[in-house]
C-alpha cells in the first residue's frame, strides 16, 4: 500500500531579514543629544530647543532668574506672529509686563525674523538652572624651564596664559600624537 506524504508544516513567523552591517564612523553622544532633544521640544511647542538652553542671553541673566520660557504656539500653516508662554516668579509679573515689548524684540532678534508677536505669562516656580563651572584639572608636569622663561616676555596676558596652557600640554604628553 502507498503511504501518504506527511502534510507541510507551516512556518509561525516569517524570517527575521539579515542585519545589515553599519556604516559611518562612531559619534559622540554630544553629536546626538540635540537630535533626540528636537522631537521633545517640538512636541511641547519649541522651534528650537535653543531658546530654552540660552535664555539667559537672550534675555539677560536678572530676567532669566524671574523667568523661563514654556512654548512658542504658532497659527495654523504659518512659523511667525506665535505666542510665547512664559512662566514669571511671583510677584515679578507687572515688573516683566513692563519689559515684554523688548522681550519680543530680543527673542525676534534671536530668532532673525518675527517669530513672536505675543507674550503670554503665567505665575509659577522657576527653579534657576546654575551650570556649574569647574576649573580645568591641574596638570602634574610643570611647564619646562626654556618655554617658562621665554613665555615671560609676552606681554598680553590671555595670549601668555593660553601659550602656558599649549607648553604645559605638550609637556605632558607622552611624544607626537597618532593619527589612523
Amino acid at each position: 500500500m502507498t503511504e501518504r506524504p506527511a502534510p507541510p508544516k507551516y512556518k509561525s513567523r516569517a524570517k527575521a531579514p539579515a542585519e545589515r552591517p553599519r556604516t559611518g564612523a562612531p559619534r559622540a553622544i554630544a553629536d546626538l543629544m540635540p537630535d533626540i532633544g528636537r522631537a521633545a521640544f517640538r512636541k511641547f511647542g519649541f522651534v528650537q530647543s535653543s531658546i530654552v538652553t540660552r535664555w539667559a542671553e537672550i534675555v539677560g541673566s536678572h530676567y532669566a532668574g524671574i523667568s523661563a520660557p514654556e512654548s512658542i504656539r504658532f497659527p495654523v500653516g504659518q512659523k511667525a506672529g506665535g505666542t510665547l508662554q512664559l512662566t514669571v516668579m511671583s510677584g515679578h509679573a507687572p515688573m516683566v509686563q513692563h519689559m515684554l515689548p523688548d522681550i519680543v524684540e530680543r527673542v525676534n532678534r534671536f530668532f532673525g525674523y518675527a517669530a513672536v508677536a505675543k507674550v503670554a505669562m503665567r505665575q509659577g516656580e522657576i527653579t534657576p538652572a546654575r551650570a556649574e563651572r569647574r576649573p580645568p584639572p591641574r596638570n602634574l608636569k610643570p611647564i619646562p624651564v626654556e618655554l617658562g622663561d621665554s613665555l615671560r616676555d609676552i606681554g598680553d596676558p590671555e595670549l601668555r596664559a593660553v601659550l602656558e596652557s599649549l607648553a604645559q600640554g605638550l609637556a605632558n604628553s607622552s611624544g607626537l600624537p597618532k593619527i589612523n
